[in-house]
């Protein structure tokens, strides 16, 4: 098999997730060797990996909250293929809350959404900086959210995290370039389990009223995330919206 990212690794953090597995899938495909992260299964991370196509993938565990886990994951890959050509963040984690009941978004649960939701971003980012800057042609790509933008989201303070990753992938893409480009990707509504308690009927009324007539799914977000290592490669600092038109209103 041949592709046009032959010869590159991709870290997946979050790989064993919906938009991880099917990012996992569209890399291998495009000839990546690809590292999928999961954080405490790491038997349904290695599932994902030996489904790819191709050969040279991994599983491995990490704790996204632990910066010691994290440089520990660099230094395993560089010791496996002695490169990281690509470091996709698609973990993440939320809770839903009324905007209005300000007393239920407690102190805990907004440490616990920025930590997982934004610190965990950077400081993977930082662990594999000296990977992805030793590739030359390094990206970085984060899975936000159309909540950072129409502060519509599972909570207000996942709303202000995803706002922040937004931010932070501007600031990085200034200081990291010429040699590591970092994007994001933003979704809308996309067909997981991502959020607790949202089911089919939620999917369906939020299909009715998006332009395109559907909710995503995890492939529509994938193929984002292929396109920016494979077609936008002169682009970094922005974030690229695929919601199906959601968030015109």
């Amino acid at each position: 098999m041949s592709g046009i990212l032959d010869g590159k690794v991709a870290v997946i953090v979050g790989g064993a997730g919906g938009i991880g597995a099917a990012s996992a899938k569209r890399l291998a495909v495009a000839g990546a060797k690809v590292v999928v992260c999961g954080h405490t299964d790491l038997a349904k991370a290695q599932h994902v990996a030996d489904s790819l196509p191709g050969h040279g993938h991994l599983a491995k565990s990490v704790s996204i909250t632990d910066s010691a886990s994290l440089a520990s994951l660099a230094n395993e890959v560089r010791a496996a293929y002695g490169r990281a050509d690509m470091l996709v963040n698609t973990a993440g984690f939320t809770k839903p809350v009324g905007h209005g009941d300000l007393d239920a978004l407690t102190d805990e649960l907004i440490d616990d959404i920025m930590k997982v939701n934004w610190r965990a971003q950077f400081a993977a980012i930082r662990a594999f900086r000296p990977l992805l800057d030793e590739s030359g042609d390094g990206l970085v790509v984060n899975v936000s959210s159309i909540s950072a933008t129409t502060g519509i989201g599972s909570n207000v303070a996942y709303c202000a995290a995803k706002a922040g990753l937004d931010v932070m992938t501007a600031s990085l893409a200034r200081a990291l370039a010429p040699r590591i480009r970092v994007l994001n990707v933003s979704p809308g509504v996309v067909d997981t389990r991502f959020v607790p308690g949202r089911g089919a009927d939620f999917n369906d009324k939020v299909a009715a009223t998006t332009p395109l007539g559907r909710i995503g799914t995890p492939d529509d977000i994938a193929a984002a995330i292929e396109a920016c290592a494979t077609h936008l490669t002169f682009s970094t600092g922005v974030t690229i919206i695929v919601d199906g038109g959601r968030g015109l209103g």
